[in-house]
């Protein structure tokens, strides 16, 4: 399969399933009509209109390893847009909810965003560089993570929070991310006055899935986010002598991923829970 080595290597617990399966029996019950798309039990009805996207345990190794920075992820899609996220870290007594079209909140008190506006002066957060595969994705990890003041990992989810609440994240980079990765996190993000999309600047929805490759930006306001995307949304120019290096299909590989990212000439180019007070909100 076409993953990182992070996410080809992420482990599951009894834990994941079975608050899952809690959540997927709730849903069932009170809404026996819409989708679910769950990281463990996979996709149930996801051409309904309104599709529930869950992630039981994000950061299933913070978990493990007792770290509390892990987090249940809850969302409700219309049409494809994340239009209810929730972020729940159970062990702090912390959720943080959004809802379309208003402010976004951390145990029920309005939150908003406070980042600087130049990459130089951002704190940036990564769960981790393994999540980054080689060539394209790798370097402008890179690219980033010269370009802001400093590089933070191992914060899974919590880092979407920390930006969204103001506590001192500015910008979030990652990639790999399934839908039940960053869906929850979009309400929140935008509720609270962030910017998320994917790396080119499109927004994250169901539809939109498969073209934006799991890559993800979060970013405290549209300023900051429009200089990472700068970085993000251009073409990797790869060295003759890094082609020479590689294997003929890897450079092969290389030269057609560049060639899809860009429109520029080939010639320019060498290669290249928490769901209870979820439902309350949808009730009558």
């Amino acid at each position: 399969e076409d993953r990182s080595v992070f996410q080809s290597a992420s482990p599951v617990t009894l834990a994941d399933r079975a608050a899952e399966f809690a959540m997927r029996e709730m849903i069932s019950t009170h809404f026996p009509d819409h989708g679910i798309v769950g990281e463990e039990y996979g996709v149930k009805d996801i051409d309904a209109d309104w599709v529930w996207v869950l992630d039981p345990i994000d950061g299933t190794r913070s978990f493990i390893t007792g770290k509390p920075l892990f987090g249940t992820l809850i969302s409700l899609l219309y049409k494809g847009t994340p239009v209810i996220g929730c972020i729940d870290q159970c062990i702090l007594n912390e959720r943080w909810l959004g809802i379309s079209g208003q402010e976004s909140t951390l145990n029920g008190i309005p939150i908003k965003t406070d980042g600087v506006t130049t990459l130089s002066d951002a704190e940036m957060y990564s769960t981790t560089p393994d999540m980054f595969q080689n060539g394209h994705e790798i370097s402008k990890f890179d690219d980033m993570r010269n370009a802001v003041k400093a590089p933070h990992y191992g914060a899974d989810c919590y880092a979407y929070a920390l930006v969204a609440s103001g506590f001192g994240a500015d910008v979030v980079v990652e990639a790999d991310l399934g839908l039940y990765d960053y869906c929850a996190l979009v309400p929140v993000l935008e509720g609270a006055g962030g910017v998320i999309t994917d790396w080119t600047g499109e927004s994250l929805t169901l539809g939109n899935h498969e073209s934006s490759k799991g890559r993800v930006v979060a970013s405290a306001n549209s300023i900051l986010h429009d200089q990472a995307l700068q970085i993000l949304n251009t073409p990797t120019m790869v060295s003759s002598e890094d082609v020479l290096g590689m294997a003929p299909d890897d450079g092969l590989l290389a030269v057609l991923e560049e060639t899809k990212q860009s429109n520029s000439n080939v010639s320019h180019l060498i290669c290249g829970v928490m769901l209870g007070e979820v439902i309350a909100h949808l009730a009558p």
